[in-house]
């Protein structure tokens, strides 16, 4: 009887702890899922229609530009607004407000670089249609925040504090980190500087080639054919961007229409209209020039005005923040502890100008480029096609004119200032080339004689000369095998290092035992980065030791982190080259880092070569950060542990940090208007069932229609309905 009693006991509780999981899961997870169907009350001028197809993706149908941009802001703040949140609270150093002390360090980098101050001098001086867009998208989101108080994300209950309105401000700071994340370079010229301090200047030189800089982390690929090159006989244009890994992804998948706009492709949560896509007359896509926007200047004076203000950190009283600002940008230390002033171009107290609303309207070649005249942010290279059959590329962004800097990074004040910015009509431009191809991977644009001082942290060739070969390998295209070649993982460096590293043991008639199975794999590898595959990890730890040694031998350095710069491609030419000065044998000091990475592997993952993965060093884990701290559900709401095919040198750029953040191929002889698709999902609610629904299908290159501009399935149908006066 006791026992009995005591399971139907057990049972009791195990129902009780049930039913309040259950519950809290509808509480705090299900409840601050969106509303996609009916209507709601709204302050529009206009009934707006919002129709979701099957991915989650909103197609917006208003009657004027005020209320397309409101429904889209509501409806993004619907699906991301906790990382719409996050991204202002991190750019502003406003972070360990509600993480703690853990924010504090990126709390202090951001506010160093003054964005909430720069946020707000853009917000003053934005005018016309641009504040208009960026009001009335405010109004979108907060209309959101007011009509969802007590069912915000997930992320608000588990951090326990209400969001503040959304403001300009916000749009200009989620700008900023986007421009910072791909201009922010200041630091590579600190690493070069301490290399110089000590080493052989003409060797550090060499490892840091003036037009190249270094290898651009994150990437970009896109490109564009004319007719001649595809199945359809029209042009086609293709753009994967490469971008950190996050859950959920950067970009938000947007389909806005109103009169004079008809745009379909993908946004940035938090900014109005689209960044890249398509709209019924022309597609563009963008890759990160990389053209250096940043200089460091040693004070001549300590004339400098002290700013004061104080980071609020959860749990504790908060900490004072001061920094120093002078004619430059803010004062750090830098070399040997050496102040130095920051000049960054996202700085720079001019008018601030979207751009993307013309861009989005924009309908031929000519249109498109005035539209670039006021891109925002990091400097681009933006492809181009059309429906007539043009395609081209136009380089955009203020890129300032540096004279006197001597290959310098770190210089006194008064030396390599900028003398203003190229003219937009002195830009590297490209249309209708004789071949009909245009190719964008990040590489350098710019001719040998241009006008100009170039630098900039241009990336290696490879991922666009493999681009380019293959198109020319392939005489028509479909949009489905475009979508095959962004998901490419042939290594043309890991290939040619394990040719070099084979050479070398043939040319030393080497016998090593344990490196004979590594040189036999190497022997019979056709250069692919796959997952299941031994070879990627083995050219992958030779070339770390190989970059090592190099950098130790210029910089006279025990330990010296030149990896974030361009090693790929100087590897290679002092493998071709083989200079006088480094070392005394070439093929000694190659197979001296093979075997290094051979033990190292070893250790890692077993003395048996022929069982080694690159997936197992390359694993990639895609988490919400806050989520990833709940106990035992956290698992069921991320990507991976899981091994991933490509490197930082193929084209389906990929590590650790950076990869793909979406895929999208138009071709405008396709009845289904493209292929468009997110790596992991449209929505940011982790019970949404678009949580993480793409991730499959962007694993195994495959896609989804656009539908541009009709043909989708409609999973809901809201609408934004006036307000009774």
């Amino acid at each position: 009887m006791f026992t009995r009693r005591l399971l139907q006991s057990i049972n009791v509780l195990i129902g009780v702890v049930i039913l309040t999981v259950a519950g809290a899961a509808y509480w705090f997870a299900w409840r601050p899922l969106p509303q996609q169907s009916g209507t709601i009350a709204a302050p529009v001028s206009k009934p707006v229609r919002i129709e979701r197809d099957s991915l989650g993706m909103p197609h917006i149908f208003a009657e004027n530009s005020d209320d397309l941009y409101f429904a889209q802001g509501f409806v993004t703040a619907q699906d991301r607004f906790w990382q719409m949140e996050s991204y202002r609270r991190v750019t502003a150093g406003e972070l360990s407000e509600i993480a703690g002390p853990v924010a504090l360090e990126s709390d202090r980098e951001f506010r160093r670089h003054r964005m909430s101050r720069i946020a707000e001098l853009r917000a003053r001086s934005v005018r016309g249609e641009d504040r208009a867009a960026l009001a009335a998208y405010a109004r979108g989101v907060n209309h959101y925040l007011e009509t969802h108080a007590g069912r915000l994300p997930v992320e608000f209950s588990l951090l326990r504090y209400k969001p503040r309105p959304w403001r300009i401000e916000d749009t200009m700071l989620v700008g900023l980190m986007m421009q910072q994340t791909l201009s922010n370079t200041y630091k590579h010229d600190l690493t070069r500087e301490a290399m110089y301090e000590k080493g052989d200047a003409a060797k550090v030189a060499q490892l840091f080639p003036e037009r190249t800089g270094s290898e651009h982390q994150p990437g970009s690929n896109t490109w564009a054919v004319s007719g001649s090159h595809t199945r359809t006989g029209k042009a086609a244009l293709a753009n994967d961007m490469h971008i950190a890994w996050s859950l959920p992804g950067v970009w938000y998948m947007t389909h806005l229409q109103a009169p004079a706009v008809n745009v379909s492709g993908v946004a940035i949560p938090g900014v109005p209209a689209v960044v890249a896509g398509r709209n019924e007359q022309i597609a563009w896509g963008i890759t990160n020039l990389g053209f250096d926007v940043e200089d460091l200047y040693i004070p001549a004076t300590s004339q400098a005005l002290l700013e004061r203000d104080r980071i609020a950190v959860k749990g504790t009283t908060g900490e004072p923040f001061q920094q120093l600002v002078n004619a430059h940008g803010p004062i750090f230390p830098g070399p040997n502890g050496k102040p130095v002033a920051l000049r960054w171009v996202a700085a720079e107290n001019a008018p601030f100008r979207i751009g993307l609303l013309k861009l989005n309207r924009a309908r031929n070649w000519q249109e498109f480029r005035e539209a670039l005249r006021e891109f925002p942010g990091a400097a681009s290279n933006v492809a181009y096609a059309d429906k007539e059959g043009n395609v081209g590329l136009q380089v955009a962004g203020q890129l300032p004119i540096r004279k006197d800097c001597n290959g310098q990074r770190v210089v006194p004040d008064g030396a390599c200032e900028w003398q203003g910015f190229i003219p937009f009509d002195e830009l590297p431009t490209f249309y209708n080339p004789t071949n009909g191809l245009i190719v964008s991977a990040n590489q350098n644009p710019f001719p040998e004689k241009y006008p100009y001082t170039v630098s900039g942290n241009f990336a290696p060739h490879y991922r666009a000369n493999r681009i380019l070969d293959e198109l020319k390998r392939k005489e028509k295209w479909t949009p489905d095998e475009m979508v095959q070649l962004q998901a490419d993982i042939y290594s043309p460096f890991s290939h040619f290092l394990a040719r070099q590293i084979t050479s070398a043991w043939d040319r030393k008639k080497a016998t090593n035992p344990q490196l004979k199975d590594a040189i036999g794999l190497l022997r019979g590898w056709n250069g692919e980065m796959r997952a299941d595959a031994s070879p990627p990890l083995i050219t992958t730890y030779t070339a770390n030791y190989l970059r090592r040694s190099i950098a130790a031998k210029a910089s006279n350095l025990p330990t010296v982190e030149w990896e974030p710069f361009i090693y790929f491609g100087v590897i290679e030419n002092l493998l071709r080259e083989r200079p006088q000065g480094w070392f005394t044998d070439w093929d000694h000091e190659l197979l001296r880092c093979l075997q290094e990475g051979v033990e190292e592997g070893s250790r890692h993952q077993g003395s048996d070569v022929h069982k080694w993965q690159w997936g197992e060093f390359n694993k990639l884990t895609i988490a919400n950060p806050i989520i990833r701290g709940v106990p035992w559900i956290s698992g069921y709401y991320q990507i991976g542990p899981v091994g991933v095919g490509g490197s930082s040198t193929t084209v389906k750029q990929t590590s650790l940090r950076v990869g793909p953040s979406m895929r999208m191929v138009v071709d405008f002889g396709d009845p289904q208007g493209g292929l468009l698709n997110l790596p992991i999902g449209q929505s940011g609610h982790p019970l949404s069932s678009h949580f993480k629904d793409q991730w499959e299908s962007f694993s195994n290159a495959k896609s989804y229609p656009l539908h541009f501009p009709g043909g989708w399935h409609v999973d809901g149908a809201l609408t934004l309905s006036p307000a009774a006066p």
